[in-house]
């Protein structure tokens, strides 16, 4: 195989693996709850795990980014906490807090339907 035809066959390999990749649901926390718990009732026991552990996975994202912003924010001599610099800092972490919770409303959901139907809990 040339190098002309390996990197037509990565490009058709990307493609395809983007394709799949969107096909896969993943942690959406400005969905409406109704929505959540309306697909959830028809979930398998597989399908929340999978979707539990999606948002598991989000909320400590968000958690490391609010670590990251908050040691950016430790870093500002205390002269210029009132400056745009911090004012921007902790704006940024009010958006990820309230992102976390968002996430978690959603991740719970998943949780519980998950519970209740006896699946395993492990690693969430």
């Amino acid at each position: 195989m040339g190098k002309k035809e390996y990197a037509a066959f990565l490009l058709v390999l990307s493609a395809v693996i983007m394709l799949f990749a969107g096909c896969s649901k993943k942690a959406d926390e400005s969905k409406p709850l109704s929505e959540v718990e309306a697909e959830a009732e028809k979930m398998s026991v597989d399908k929340l795990k999978s979707m539990a552990m999606e948002y598991k996975d989000a909320i400590s994202a968000k958690k490391e980014e609010i670590e990251k912003v908050t040691g950016e924010l430790k870093n500002i001599p205390i002269a210029e906490m009132l400056g745009d610099e911090a004012k921007e800092l902790k704006t940024e972490i009010e958006n990820l807090t309230k992102s976390v919770s968002n996430l978690n409303e959603r991740f719970q959901v998943y949780y519980q339907k998950l519970k209740e139907k006896g699946g395993d809990l492990t690693g969430l």
